[in-house]
């Protein structure tokens, strides 16, 4: 059995192939070989050339190549690339392998947005409005959205996972869409094909999982709520949704059933529907293999869905009948992605995972990845580290230990999201399932700040802080348990201190009783004990006498203390030292507007200013393409180019210089 797993590439950029496991899915972005996890459990693991995607997941003569040299019997094509492309299909039909997932006609049908909105309105399916052919030029972009009517969502026609969709306002972000988007597509599956359709504004994504087999048979398994995305990509998915009805989920599953028989479908597959407020439902595509998010649907059917899978390849016919699949309780999956949330809710971050540590310890708790401490997280691939799942049985019981789980995850060396999936968890409105695929940008309009802290959080975080502040300092005092002065003064089990977050300063008095820490702060008291191992990673809490777990991300000399707690960043000072601070000179901001630097790490794929060139305000200057997103990055002002730093091609880090104004 080979498995090619999307998004790996060894120590030297060589891309791997598995062979012999189908236990594991995942979907990172790794850059060691020896510290992917299921390469170890692999009986065989094959180079299939360079990380480009082309020369390596794209390259179907290497991975045949190693098919043959390996003698595999069967493909199952993991999440991306080659996984919905039928000319693979097609090769290892020729060669007898059996590919575990439906036929080339089923491929070819639901691959191609445009023929499968064809089948879909002839299998009696409802469809979204839009233009059923394919755009060829930027201008009959333009005029196709037109005729429609703005909004429109220009999209790949063989495309998925938020790869390669804009969405377009007016005619300018239209032919501004054509082409990312084709660039997009054409990098990320090989085909640069768009279809236009009407965006329904402030919709729902709801996805319905399909099962069939080669004898005619096919189930819906439950839906999937995904309407959190970042970037038209999934960030949390739940299942079942809070909004749909029996009624209607009975209509979506029918209808999802409806268009796999019409196209012959065998094998696990997804159909996935744009709901409105009235609960009316629209085709939106079919993915022809398995989700990202899939093991939420197991969690609430019970179903293993690669086992699945591979029954239906071997030529089994389904076990089960409709009336036989539940719903049992509430599943929620957060993708944990190598990113800084506070960037765009994610721009890309890269480096080597310093410490790493999943809450896998927590009951009721999945993590699907392949990584672990000591591997490198690059630009060449998605940058979703894992997928995190809790289970319940009840949506509030899910959702508590989600938070737990995110609480107890231990990620150094990267750049994570973990603070934004904390906030959604926890936000009023996701609570409620007051939810829409533009919840982030409405509830952040000015994009992610972090936790905005009420009075109570604040002074926990306060104290918090200066505990551990105070338990630093009488550590270093000591040498193996014992003062490293034995003549020194007996302990001090009082201080002042000073605690400079955002731009407040808060003054405070400290006592210390055993372990217990009582701290005078903002009007309030505020007790904190531990344990106090200032060698984990993790530190169990007890503040007022409620139970939490905090994580120290970092601590210096200074006094900076960046705190998990709601992800906040503090510094804490002596009152002595706090006096001084004001003394000190403040660091002058780099004046942005005279010099464009990379805001993330990346490959520069065009550059569309020389020296000497009049740019306007908002102009592109150049293209930065990182995880498989492309970026424009645009003049803040209308200058004259003074210098050009960067040309397409090379390999920038966050922060480089690429561009200069006068």
């Amino acid at each position: 059995m080979v498995y090619p797993l999307p998004r790996q590439h060894c120590a030297d950029g060589t891309a791997v192939l598995l062979c012999n496991i189908v236990s594991v899915e995942t979907k990172c972005v790794i850059s060691q070989c020896l510290c992917i996890v299921h390469v170890k459990m692999a009986d065989e693991a094959v180079c299939v050339g360079p990380a480009p995607t082309n020369k390596s997941y794209l390259n179907m003569d290497a991975i045949m190549d190693a098919i043959r040299a390996t003698g595999a019997q069967a493909v199952h094509p993991g999440y991306g690339f080659l996984s919905e492309n039928k000319e693979f299909a097609k090769r290892l039909a020729a060669e007898d392998v059996t590919f575990i997932g439906p036929d080339t006609h089923a491929i070819q049908a639901m691959g191609d947005k445009i023929e499968s909105k064809l089948i879909a309105k002839a299998a009696q399916v409802n469809t979204i409005p839009g233009f059923d052919g394919v755009v060829k030029t930027a201008e009959e972009a333009v005029k196709i959205a037109q005729d429609i009517g703005y909004p429109v969502m220009i999209k790949a026609s063989a495309g998925g996972g938020g790869k390669g969709m804009r969405i377009s306002w007016n005619d300018e972000e239209t032919r501004e869409g054509f082409r990312f988007s084709s660039q997009e597509a054409a990098s990320s599956f090989g085909d640069d094909r768009l279809l236009i359709e009407k965006y329904i504004d402030n919709p729902r994504h709801i996805e319905i999982q399909v099962l069939a087999d080669k004898h005619g048979n096919a189930l819906w398994l439950n839906e999937r709520e995904c309407s959190i995305q970042r970037r038209n990509q999934k960030v949390v998915e739940e299942a079942p949704s809070t909004f749909l009805d029996p009624t209607t989920r009975r209509a979506m599953g029918e209808q999802a059933v409806q268009l796999a028989k019409a196209v012959q479908y065998s094998s696990a597959g997804t159909v996935e529907f744009l709901v409105d407020s009235n609960r009316n439902f629209y085709f939106l595509e079919m993915n022809t293999r398995l989700q990202v998010e899939h093991p939420i649907t197991e969690c609430i059917t019970g179903l293993d869905l690669v086992e699945q899978m591979i029954r239906v390849a071997k030529g089994y016919q389904l076990k089960h009948k409709q009336e036989d699949i539940p719903i049992n309780g509430w599943a929620i999956e957060s993708r944990v992605y190598a990113e800084d949330p506070y960037k765009s809710f994610g721009l890309p971050s890269i480096g080597r995972l310093s410490q790493y540590q999943e809450p896998i310890n927590l009951s009721k708790v999945r993590v699907d990845s392949g990584i672990q401490e000591g591997s490198d997280i690059s630009i060449y691939y998605d940058p979703m580290i894992s997928k995190l799942v809790t289970y319940g049985a009840t949506r509030a019981e899910a959702l508590a230990r989600m938070e737990d789980a995110l609480d107890n995850y231990v990620i150094r060396g990267v750049t994570h999201n973990i603070p934004l999936l904390r906030e959604i968890i926890t936000h009023p409105r996701f609570i409620s399932g007051d939810i829409s695929t533009n919840f982030l940008p409405e509830v952040y309009p000015d994009g992610f700040k972090g936790h905005q802290l009420e009075a109570d959080k604040r002074r926990e975080l306060l104290a918090s802080a200066a505990a551990l502040y105070i338990t630093t300092q009488l550590r270093s005092q000591k040498v193996l348990g014992s003062l490293r002065v034995p003549s020194s003064p007996i302990e001090c089990n009082h201080w002042e201190l000073c605690v400079e977050l955002g731009e407040g300063h808060h003054s405070m008095e400290v006592t210390k009783s055993g372990n217990v820490y009582t701290v005078e702060v903002d009007g309030g008291k505020v007790e904190v004990s531990g344990q106090w191992n200032l060698a984990s990673p993790l530190l169990p809490l007890t503040i007022n006498g409620t139970d939490r777990m905090l994580q120290c991300l970092s601590r210096d000399a200074s006094g900076r203390i960046v705190l998990q707690y709601l992800g906040t960043s503090l510094r804490v000072l002596s009152k002595l030292a706090a006096e001084l601070n004001s003394y000190m000179p403040e660091k002058v901001p780099e004046d942005t507007s005279s010099i464009l630097r990379s805001p993330m790490p990346g490959t520069v794929v065009a550059v569309s200013v020389k020296p000497g060139d009049t740019v306007a305000e908002g102009q592109e200057i150049c293209v930065i393409e990182a995880m498989k997103m492309q970026n424009s990055l645009t003049a803040v002002r209308q200058a004259k180019v003074k210098n050009v730093h960067c040309k397409p091609g090379e390999t920038v880090g966050e922060g480089d210089l690429l561009v200069e104004l006068e």
